[in-house]
This record gives structure tokens, sequence and C-alpha cells, in this order.
């Protein structure tokens, strides 16, 4: 019973972490998003804006209507592993 309660603990702890990165991704779009509005870097904005450890596979792309696009990769509960598993966040404060 023991490895079950294990497992299930593991598979919970890495749906938090997802789910983390996700709110940590939406904010880095709001910020890149806003650094866009005024003429700065939005990879610069969006890289401030996240853990030193989520900046090495994210990417930022200009999306249409002024939006920018930010896809953080998920961290996994064993770190010596790369995941294959990226979520993505999208922003735009510009006019419609």
């Amino acid at each position: 019973m023991v490895p079950l309660v294990l497992l299930a603990a593991a598979v919970a702890w890495q749906l938090v972490l997802t789910g983390h990165t996700l709110w940590l991704a939406a904010g880095a779009a709001r910020a890149a998003a806003r650094a866009e509005l005024v003429g700065e870097s939005p990879a610069r904005a969006a890289r401030s804006a996240l853990p030193r450890s989520l900046e090495r596979g994210m990417s930022v792309k200009r999306v249409d209507a002024g939006g920018v696009r930010v896809e953080v990769r998920v961290p996994l509960i064993v770190r010596s592993w790369r995941s294959p598993i990226q979520v993505a966040a999208a922003s735009s404060l510009g006019e419609p």
C-alpha cells in the first residue's frame, strides 16, 4: 500500500508543479506584453518574471495584434530528466 501512496503523492506534486509553471508563464507573458507595448525587449521582460530554473526552456514569440506568447518547459520531480511537456500563455495589451 505504501508504494501506491508514494506514487499518488508524486503524481499530485507533479500536477502542482505543472499548475505553478503555467501560472508563472502567464505572469511572464503579461510582463513581455507590457514591455512590447512600451518598446522594450519582451524576451528580457519575460526572463525577469521567471525564476532562473525555468529560464532555460523558455521561448518568447510575437503573435498577431501586438500579443506575446511565452512557452516554458515544465520541471519534473526528478531534476536529472528533461521534461517533454511545455506550457504556454499569451497576453496582449494593445488595441484589438
